[in-house]
């Protein structure tokens, strides 16, 4: 028989997770009293949540908005989706993607506008508050001026972008909208580029830049992103405008001489010049991006992918 110590035990003399817990939100290291949680945690994960949920549900005061942006040299036009309410935007998605016709004949009467860059309320309303003007004054800035009027949308999502672009016969659309909020994000902006938006783009056709926040990624280096990519050799932003850096970056690179890569082939595209060896352009692969057929938005089969690391995968998407 052992003996086991009958006074308290004394703590641990150093604990390494204090120090992981200064460099990040994550909940990590919480401890424990006996078998549960430390009450403070608990209350802790409670407000997270508790300003998670309202963040979801909160509506966006979209006159305060307009106001601050036009304090800020802005123009303005207030849009709305097809959801009449924030219960219906979050049960139909799909209305949230589609804008409302008297908005549409708005935005047609409207000036032409080369950019269409949207605010929305997307899934948290406090990230576009929050962080909208600060990006879109830095974004003016760096792009030397925004004469074309600023959208802010009611009830959108990112698809809205696309009606709205082709209503103002926009060449690109940027959408500022709330992200899902996280247990300690709720106020996390989302940035989306879409090239020639219209009705009917697909998420792989987009760029998007997460987390947009002070605690995460900085307004000023988020701002300069479409500039830098607007830049001295002429190409536009969006997946399209990058061609002639993708087929640049992919005849470097070792995985597609080696006819194994998959990132490349997975961003590539379709019908970019894809060097001799990726393996989007080897014999037997099938994907859709990499042959000649029907466009990306057809509704027709695709063969069955032979991707490394995809077997049996078939369809149109994000990968095949």
């Amino acid at each position: 028989m052992t003996d086991r110590p009958t006074g308290p035990v004394p703590p641990a003399a150093h604990d390494p997770w204090q120090a992981l817990r200064r460099h990040t939100a994550a909940r990590i290291g919480l401890g424990r009293v006996g078998a549960s949680m430390p009450t403070a945690e608990l209350l802790r994960f409670g407000l997270a949540h508790a300003q998670a949920r309202d963040a979801v549900h909160s509506a966006l005061d979209v006159d305060a908005l307009a106001a601050a942006l036009q304090a800020q040299g802005f123009g303005t036009l207030q849009v709305a989706s097809m959801a009449p309410d924030r219960e219906c935007y979050l049960l139909r998605p799909d209305l949230g993607r589609s804008l409302h016709p008297d908005s549409r004949m708005l935005l047609e009467q409207a000036p032409r506008a080369d950019i269409a860059l949207v605010i929305a309320d997307g899934l948290s309303a406090q990230a576009a508050s929050r962080h909208a003007l600060p990006v879109a004054t830095l974004l003016r800035d760096a792009m030397g001026g925004w004469p074309a009027p600023l959208v802010i949308a009611r009830q959108g999502r990112v698809a809205l972008g696309d009606d709205i672009g082709a209503a103002l016969g926009a060449r690109v659309a940027i959408v500022m909208l709330g992200e899902r909020p996280g247990l300690s994000s709720p106020d996390s902006l989302g940035i989306y580029l879409t090239w020639n938006p219209q009705r009917g783009r697909m998420d792989s056709e987009r760029n998007c830049i997460s987390n947009v926040r002070p605690e995460g990624l900085g307004y000023a280096a988020i701002a300069a992103a479409p500039a830098e990519r607007r830049g001295a050799e002429g190409r536009e932003p969006g997946i399209e405008g990058d061609r002639g850096r993708l087929t640049a970056d992919m005849a470097t690179c070792a995985a597609c001489r080696a006819g194994a890569c998959i990132l490349h082939m997975d961003i590539s595209p379709a019908g970019a010049a894809l060097p001799a060896g990726c393996r989007a352009s080897a014999p037997g692969s099938r994907c859709w991006r990499a042959r000649p057929g029907p466009s990306r938005s057809s509704s027709s089969p695709a063969a069955p992918c032979t991707r490394v690391g995809w077997p049996g995968r078939s369809g149109h998407g994000r990968h095949c």
